[in-house]
Formats: structure tokens, sequence, C-alpha cells
């Protein structure tokens, strides 16, 4: 039996303890609701959370385990899901007075997998509003005064101050990979339509994805071994996997991989001690890993990238753009404004543009197993004007490729500094066996 806190368990731990008796779902729910009570005023992660219906659902996930009931992969283990994910039991308000008051009657597809598994959906975690740059309430749990990231803000910044093992968040430019770096966690934004995003609030269907926060590659594996499940009604979705994730972290790989280090065109946004500290990390790898250059192309997807996202949220939400009073933030509308301007040629321009430059990115990657990126311009910012910026992943993210982010560094304020790791569009079991390969070569996280 655990002497540990039992909020600081990672799933996969909670798990085993729960199976073999040592402790309750209902015992670790009310560890993790004492932690968010001790901690809440200053972190600010959370838009709704009803303790009392949290512990409820431990206790029936308590019942059932007793009755000999089905238990799930993820069985009263407590998870949150960011303002963006419908629940039929819980508000979803994405984060915007648009939205105020919205409970939906119908879970999101997610989470209805979330509650097969016997997950405990402890409340929803704080989202920018409608996902977007403008900055949340939400703080980093490792100095409050600094961000945590966005949009996944409260997702992050739950799981990187114990407060949750694991949690759901989205990546439309870099909302999952940035803000798990800026928290010292690990993140995953899966192969573009692994994970149906139906019941998910919506920037651009070209390129929302749901995204895995945890404090360890094998509650990432757990997780999203749950969510991989083929949905019809998502028409971006590309079918049932046809791997596990958790085997592939378990299963370790024949010899070393073959890593590619891209600086990408955006190297030089970032700060030049915090790079410093990443090239030092790379050359620890040892000769596993070669420098290589991207193609001109590359450096197009950007501006790609802008013109697709600019398009979807005008889309959705261009009418609020003159509606007085106005119900959106000023930064949100000043962002659907640009997108308005977006024509239906440059529109189709940039999503024609894609796959030759994925087809570009796949020929530099020919030999290796994966790329080697920084998931940011640097350490998390001090102040809350910004939630930082997504240079470098906003043009995976339109690429579709599955990407990690290890939280392996610290910069020179000592705040955490992750890896990114990518890999080809379902190649994604690869990726994780990578990390592992990576995590074990040169230790634990930081």
């Amino acid at each position: 039996m655990t002497n540990r806190p039992l909020n600081e368990l990672a799933a996969h731990e909670a798990v085993a303890e729960m199976a073999a008796g040592n402790i309750t779902s209902e015992a670790l729910t009310k560890a993790c609701l004492d932690r968010i009570e001790v901690r809440e005023a200053t972190v600010q992660a959370w838009a709704y959370l009803d303790p009392e219906h949290a512990l409820a659902q431990a206790r029936e996930c308590d019942r059932q385990r007793a009755a000999g009931g089905e238990i799930g992969p993820l069985h009263g283990v407590p998870v949150a899901l960011k303002d963006i994910f419908d629940t039929s039991d819980m508000p979803t308000e994405n984060g915007s007075r648009l939205f105020e008051g919205r409970r939906p009657v119908v879970d999101s597809f997610v989470a209805q997998l979330l509650r097969q598994a016997g997950a405990v959906i402890i409340g929803k975690a704080v989202s920018t509003e409608i996902a977007m740059m403008t900055p949340s309430k939400t703080r980093n749990p490792l100095d409050p005064e600094r961000t945590p990231g966005g949009s996944s803000s409260g997702s992050c910044a739950s799981v990187g101050d114990h407060m949750v093992p694991m949690a759901l968040g989205s990546q439309t430019s870099g909302s999952t990979l940035r803000p798990a770096s800026f928290c010292g966690i690990y993140g995953y934004k899966p192969t573009f339509g692994s994970i149906s995003c139906v019941g998910v609030s919506a920037i651009s269907r070209k390129l929302d994805h749901v995204g895995a926060l945890a404090r360890s590659l094998e509650d990432l594996a757990l997780l999203s071994d749950v969510l991989m499940v083929y949905d019809p009604r998502d028409n971006e979705m590309r079918g049932n996997p046809n791997f596990s994730l958790r085997d592939a972290v378990a299963w370790p790989l024949d010899g070393a991989p073959r890593i590619g280090f891209a600086r990408t065109p955006a190297w030089h946004d970032g700060d030049p001690e915090t790079f410093k500290s990443f090239e030092a990390f790379v050359r620890k790898l040892g000769g596993t890993v070669e420098e290589v250059e991207l193609s001109e192309s590359f450096g197009d997807l950007l501006g790609h990238h802008d013109k697709i996202m600019g398009a979807g949220v005008a889309y959705y939400f261009g009418d609020e753009v003159d509606r007085k009073p106005p119900r959106m933030e000023q930064m949100t509308l000043d962002r659907i404004a640009l997108g308005k301007e977006v024509t239906a040629y440059e529109y189709m321009r940039a999503l024609d543009a894609v796959d030759g430059i994925r087809d570009d990115v796949y020929e530099t990657m020919r030999d290796y197993d994966a790329l080697i990126v920084p998931p940011a311009t640097g350490e998390a910012p001090i102040g809350f004007k910004t939630t930082g910026s997504p240079v470098f992943q906003a043009p995976w993210t339109l690429l579709g490729m599955p990407g990690l982010c290890l939280p392996m560094l610290k910069g020179l304020a000592g705040m955490p500094f992750g890896i990114q790791l990518m890999a080809r569009k379902g190649d994604d079991a690869r990726l994780f066996r990578v990390a592992k390969w990576v995590e074990t070569k040169v230790g634990a996280a930081a």
C-alpha cells in the first residue's frame, strides 16, 4: 500500500492500488478535492466543481467493484474535462459569457467513453474564451505570477498541481502541448482525427484535436486508449486504431531510434538561454540524433494555419463581432474579425497546400522515427497579457501529425520547459516508444 498522498498518485498507480483493495475511489477523489480546496484560490483552475457529485460518482465506482461488476480501465480515477466538452450533468460554458448558464442534455462522445471506462468526471477545468487566445483567470501552479498557457489552462494547471492525475484538453494551434510545457506535465496531441470532436466546442474542424494531459507517459497512453474509438458522426475521424499505446510504452524499441533535430523557421523567436539548454539535451541523446533541415515550404504553414483557423472561428462566431453590447472579450472579437477577412480563395488555397508540405516533411523524415523540436519559445511568461506563442505547435497541428511534450528541462528561472517529439500521421505508437526511449536514456522528468 502506498504511503504517498493519494492525490499525487499517477492514474495507473491508482488503478493498481484500487485493484489490490488498498484504496478506494472515494478516498482518492476526496484527496483530490482536498487538494483543490487548499490550492484553488491561488491556481483558479476550475470553471465548475460539485464535490458531492464527484464523491457520489466515486462511491458508485466502489459499489460496482464490491459487487463484482464490470471494471473499466479508468475505474474510479478522477479526470478533469476542459470546459468545452459537453457533459449532461455539468455546465459547459466554453469559457465565455456567450455560453453562461449553458447546460447540455447529452454528453460529448469522449465524456461517454470516460464514463464507460469508469472514470470519475470530477469537474470542468477552465478554458480560455472559446479555446482561443484571450487569457483566463487560471495561474501557473508553479508560479502564480506566470501564465499556465492556453487554451487548456485549467486542465494543465490542475494536473500540474496534483489536483487530478489526468485531464482532457484540446489543440487547434498549440493549446495542449504548450501549456503542458509551461506547467511541467506530459501532453499528447494525437494524429488528427483519432479522437471524436462530437460535443466539443469548435474553432475549425480542419484543425481541432482532443488532447490528453497527465504526469506520465503511461497515463497518457491509458487515457488515450480509452478515447480512440471511431465515431461515425465525426467526418474527420480516421477509424479505430490498430495499436495500443499502453503496449507501445511497455514494449521497448529494438535498439536506439533515429531522431531528427529540426530547428524550424521559428527558432529565432525562442529564448536563447532556454534553447541552449534544449540543444544540450539533444546532445545527451548521442549519435541517434542528427540535425535536419526542413523544406522551405514548411515556413508557409503558419500563414496557412492562420487563414484556416481564422475562417473557422469566423464561421462559428462571426455574428458576435458587431453585437451590442458585446458578449465576448475584445481580444477574442478582434481575432474573429480578422478571420472574417479571409476569402474563400485564401481558405481553399491554404487547405490545398497542406498535403504537399506534409510530403516534404515526410521526405525529410524518411530515415527517422521522429523529430525533436521545442514546444514553446521559453518558460511560461510572467503576467497574463498572453498565454504564450503557438509558433512551435501550429505548423504540426495543421499537418495533423502526432506530438508529445515531455517535461524534461528547466529554464533559468527554474520553471519547466519540455521537449516536443513529432511523428508521421498514424505513427502514434512508434512516437510513444521513442518517447519512452528518450525518457529512459536521459532520466526522469525535470
